[in-house]
């Protein structure tokens, strides 16, 4: 298309890389026009994979000196992404910086700060933003359907292999770390920033590794408590995956989250809503394409994203809190 968005990928050992791959190369918005993988036997093995199979391998400079590219997908370790985001940031690209975003809150705040100075977008990779389940809670709050929620509860596990696991020991938090930021994103969106934060990072299965297998964090708010739990070692996690949220006027439980499915319950049902709990009805939808969709209208319309940098520093704060890097 005429006005496609030039974009391109740096880094790409996230686990999130070769969907994002695959949504941009389907895009009637973006043009992926490249990646660069500063790792030279990850490079290769990349090649050998069929959703690679069109990528053209760029350097670091290739893709920063080209103005013609408008973005950058930061999709490498997460350990080194911060840096790459920055990078982009002063080259005059905007950013999709893939979860989470480092763990040193202060870098991550002055990354912010300098995109907002140069008037340009750094979109987090939190998958459930565009999720129409979430997007049905968060609809549900802010009509006022929910009253005042006062708890939620979230199971966000998975079942990993050795390999995975010695590569998330590395960060402090664990599991936690790796996925309770998706789901706290969300706790934020509804809750505010929480007032304390109480950890529990546990080891527990028994492979001879340091990874925070097992945890729980306690998010405390003014009126209000959320519980998240992340657990590495879970059979058949997927399914079993959910948010729950409890209100003074109506509940809503997503489980799974994907695909999702979502359980409610109103005072005062809405048109199309039945009495007591019941199925709401969830659109078909594909992981990530909502998000570039936005990026790209947002992009062109010189408009801000949904999501402002207060609250995407709020939410790394609660979770490098949770994870106990920062108190």
């Amino acid at each position: 298309m005429a006005d496609e968005l030039r974009i391109a990928l740096l880094g790409t050992k996230h686990a999130h890389a070769a969907g994002k791959v695959e949504v941009l190369e389907a895009s009637e918005d973006w043009r992926l026009v490249g990646a660069f993988e500063p790792d030279e036997a990850v490079r290769r093995e990349r090649e050998q994979q069929p959703i690679y199979a069109g990528v053209a391998w760029l350097t670091k400079e290739q893709i920063l000196g080209d103005a013609s590219i408008a973005a950058v997908a930061v999709e490498g370790e997460v350990s080194g992404n911060l840096a790459l985001a920055h990078e982009a940031i002063h080259a005059g690209k905007h950013v999709h910086l893939d979860k989470p975003p480092g763990d040193d809150p202060d870098a991550f705040a002055v990354l912010l700060e300098e995109a907002g100075e140069r008037g340009l977008i750094v979109q987090l990779g939190y998958m459930f933003r565009y999720n129409p389940a979430f997007q049905f809670l968060f609809h549900a709050q802010e009509d006022g359907r929910l009253g005042e929620v006062f708890f939620a509860r979230v199971r966000m596990s998975t079942s990993i292999d050795a390999e995975q696991r010695r590569g998330l020991a590395e960060y402090r938090g664990g599991m936690m770390f790796e996925l309770g930021c998706h789901v706290l994103d969300a706790v934020v969106r509804l809750l505010g920033v929480p007032v304390a934060v109480e950890g529990f990072l546990r080891h527990d299965a028994p492979a001879e590794d340091a990874l925070a297998d097992n945890t729980l964090a306690v998010f405390s708010f003014e009126r209000a408590m959320a519980v998240v739990e992340s657990a590495a070692m879970e059979r058949e996690p997927f399914p079993r995956r959910r948010f729950e949220v409890y209100g003074t006027k109506g509940s809503i439980v997503i489980e799974p989250l994907e695909p999702p499915a979502v359980l409610a319950c109103f005072d005062s049902p809405p048109q199309g809503h039945a009495a007591g709990w019941h199925v709401v009805e969830m659109p078909k939808y594909v992981r990530y394409v909502d998000d570039f969709r936005d990026l790209a209208a947002c992009i062109r319309a010189g408009a801000p994203l949904g999501y402002p940098a207060e609250h995407d520093i709020a939410v790394q704060r609660a979770l490098l809190q949770a994870c106990r890097v920062i108190s």
